[in-house]
């Protein structure tokens, strides 16, 4: 599905920063006053239609924890989450608790609609350290306030079919010790090479092969990564160069795309798509994403996130595993740890019980039942075990995954000011590298307009 597809894609672009510009102009929303007295209601957005079903039970057992308080859920598909809530908040029609992203909460932070959590009674009490780690600090503004509450977390792997590899003669065990530099790509390009099938089922790395007509890609396309972080893209070969987004982890005031050493890796990147084994820009169209290419049979590695582990084990007639990233350069893997979280509005008609929810969201009872769905990873150690404990009973070993988190070979998801005007500076530059065959030097001029705009801030 769309939204599912496009759970940790940014969104921004004209049409959401004039919106948000407008909500800048109007005046705060006043603060909620309702009556302790008698039923309480608090309304909860969310965007994954998947975890519907599992936030519909951990509300029953919040009601019955406290009975006086009715929580009221909304889904809304990814396409409409943003705009909704954006003119929510001018309308004053916003809910009370949203799923929130990271790529969203500085802004609404700086507009003055959210609430601080260390300032309600029943959410001053998160811990950092109650969460896995490095979760619970991404919530945290510039000005050391709280304004999400953990919610979950996601590292980065392949998916492929093992029928698929048995074919190839690839095992297990070659996947999950792949390498990659980028020189020559290493044993991770030679492997991407051997899985790419052309028209008249010549691999790339047989005489003959005809780049120009893929049956097969090796690795999924997924776009240009052109958000600026590549999540599902580029990003672990990046990581794996010691390489970060910004001057700090994960706040920064400058970005780096000026340098040479992710530039190398850019560039080492889209040249997969010139020789064959990735395809190439506007093949698939923007809805046939990595899930969908693999099921297709149209490549044979699928990079994707932790949050789309359900949507492939769906797969009809696909028996699938996950490896992990290939190690780079630095001798370790690498994956982006990204999490959502859960925020409150300055709308909510009744501030504590909306901190409730919120708590309860982030305890153990109820992380654990969202574990036992089987859907995500949630951000407290005891919801991760439930959700590993999951999988394994429908076959998949989700190492892959974890292992990142156990191993410390993460990097955080760099948070910014100003991400939507971010992206739309981004986004264009790394289109046209992709789409378009630029140079990735043209880079260091995007990079030098949006650190101009970030020192404006």
């Amino acid at each position: 599905m769309t939204n599912t597809l496009s759970r940790r894609a940014l969104f921004a672009g004209g049409a959401s920063a004039l919106a948000l510009g407008a909500l800048a102009a109007c005046s705060s929303p006043s603060r909620g006053t309702a009556s302790k007295r008698g039923p309480r209601t608090v309304s909860y957005w969310l965007w994954d239609s998947n975890q519907l079903p599992a936030y519909q039970q951990v509300a029953k057992a919040f009601h019955r924890e406290n009975p006086d308080i009715t929580v009221q859920i909304t889904q809304l598909g990814w396409a409409d989450y943003w705009t909704k809530l954006t003119a929510g908040f001018i309308a004053g029609t916003a809910p009370d608790v949203f799923t929130d992203h990271l790529t969203k909460f500085p802004q609404y932070s700086d507009l003055d609609v959210l609430y601080k959590l260390d300032e309600l009674e029943a959410t001053k009490s998160i811990r950092d350290d109650d969460y896995q780690s490095g979760l619970a600090e991404l919530w945290k503004g510039q000005d050391g306030h709280r304004y999400g509450s953990p919610k979950d977390w996601d590292t980065v792997g392949m998916f492929y079919d093992r029928q698929a590899m048995q074919k190839a003669g690839v095992s297990d065990d070659e996947l999950a010790t792949l390498e990659w530099n980028p020189d020559d790509g290493g044993s991770f390009e030679r492997m991407l090479a051997h899985l790419t099938i052309d028209a008249k089922g010549r691999r790339g790395d047989e005489p003959g092969f005809d780049k120009e007509n893929v049956e097969v890609y090796g690795i999924s396309s997924n776009g240009s990564g052109g958000d600026g972080f590549g999540q599902t893209q580029w990003s672990p070969f990046t990581g794996s160069t010691d390489w970060f987004y910004t001057n700090e982890n994960p706040w920064g005031d400058r970005f780096r795309y000026d340098e040479q050493t992710v530039q190398d890796t850019l560039a080492w990147y889209y040249r997969l798509a010139d020789k064959g084994y990735m395809a190439k820009y506007g093949v698939f169209s923007t809805t046939t994403g990595p899930d969908v290419q693999l099921g297709a049979g149209k490549c044979a590695l699928s990079f994707n996130g932790s949050w789309m582990i359900g949507t492939y084990l769906n797969m009809k007639d696909l028996d699938i595993a996950v490896a992990p990233t290939p190690i780079g350069p630095t001798g370790k893997r690498a994956s982006m740890f990204n999490g959502l979280g859960d925020s409150i509005t300055k709308q909510a008609k009744d501030p504590e019980a909306a901190a409730k929810w919120v708590a309860f969201l982030g305890s153990d009872t109820a992380q654990e039942i969202v574990g036992r769905a089987g859907v995500v990873f949630p951000a407290r150690p005891a919801g991760t075990e439930a959700a590993v404990a999951s999988f394994r009973k429908r076959g998949l070993d989700v190492s892959a995954f974890t292992r990142q988190v156990e191993e410390e070979t993460t990097f955080l998801f760099p948070v910014t000011r100003n991400p939507a005007d971010v992206q739309a500076l981004l986004q264009p530059a790394f289109d046209n590298v992709y789409a378009n065959g630029k140079p990735i030097s043209t880079l260091t001029g995007t990079n030098e307009q949006v650190n101009n705009l970030l020192a404006l801030t």
